[in-house]
């Protein structure tokens, strides 16, 4: 009589071949995975860099329209006018520390406020016009770029603000 042997289990092949596509998929998924998180921490530098730009220039271009009186002979890195309030401000653009600071001022005993960092560059363009009343220059509008960069995103943020106060009847 021939040994008929027990064939319900897995033989040692069989278990082989499993723990081989078993690791082959785990694998495949530790891939995804690192692909996935190398991912989503790019996008949130993206998301940081523009969000900070962002929340600048809303701040900015927000006094700048309500404001007046903006110093057409600033330079290109910063930006001085009075606000709606009367408040004396300077947004300055300090390139060796790659940030921008709101200065006050009126109020000289305050430190310098940290508005956004990690900028790479910004400018302030002043278009300028002259008042026929006065024959002095002012200035219409303010255009702005801002480029900021976090880890490996790199994103600039450009926007104009028209001060309304300076509007005058023949500029409309």
């Amino acid at each position: 009589m021939k040994y008929a042997g027990n064939k319900n289990g897995f033989g040692i092949v069989e278990l082989l071949i499993a723990m081989a596509i078993t690791a082959m998929l785990l694998a495949a998924v530790a891939v995804a995975f690192n692909a996935s998180m190398m991912n989503y921490r790019q996008n949130e530098d993206i998301f940081k860099a523009i969000n900070s730009a962002r929340q600048a220039m809303f701040r900015i271009t927000t006094q700048l329209r309500t404001g007046y009186a903006v110093d057409p002979n600033s330079p290109a890195n910063e930006c001085s006018f009075f606000t709606a309030g009367g408040e004396d401000i300077t947004y300055r653009f300090v390139g060796a520390d790659s940030k921008l600071y709101l200065i006050t001022n009126d109020d000289l005993t305050d430190s310098d406020y940290l508005l956004c960092d990690n900028i790479t560059a910004m400018t302030f363009t002043r278009v300028t016009a002259i008042d026929p009343s006065d024959g002095l220059e002012y200035t219409k509008s303010v255009q702005i770029f801002i480029t900021v960069e976090i880890g490996d995103a790199q994103r600039t943020v450009t926007s104009a603000a028209v001060i309304r106060r300076n509007i005058l009847l023949e500029d409309i």
